[in-house]
């Protein structure tokens, strides 16, 4: 037997950088290099997008998301290249964000 997809998710422009499932709430979290966080459910619909905030503009200073975390709550923790972490609702409302220096893996 062969193993086949439940479903393929679409709508990255680049490379996927990081991903996190959250079977509680039947979603799946995932970011890319150059772009947004997109949220889908288990079935492979695109449901929202997820925007870093505007404090930072130009291409040069682009968001890149490294880690994302989903909770059971429906709360995404979005942890970016240049320091800065955001937690959205499910519901893709930017809720609180915080710079940090320090290095997190």
């Amino acid at each position: 037997d062969f193993a086949t997809p439940r479903a393929i998710l679409t709508g990255h422009d680049y490379e996927i950088t990081c991903a996190t499932i959250c079977a509680e709430l039947g979603l799946v979290i995932s970011g890319s290099k150059e772009g947004p966080c997109l949220i889908h459910s288990m079935n492979g619909d695109l449901l929202r997008t997820l925007e870093g905030p505007e404090t930072l503009e130009g291409p040069a200073n682009c968001l890149r998301p490294k880690l994302i975390q989903a909770s059971r709550e429906g709360h995404c923790v979005i942890y970016y290249e240049n320091g800065i972490f955001c937690v959205f609702s499910v519901n893709g409302r930017l809720q609180a964000t915080m710079e940090t220096d320090d290095k997190i893996k």
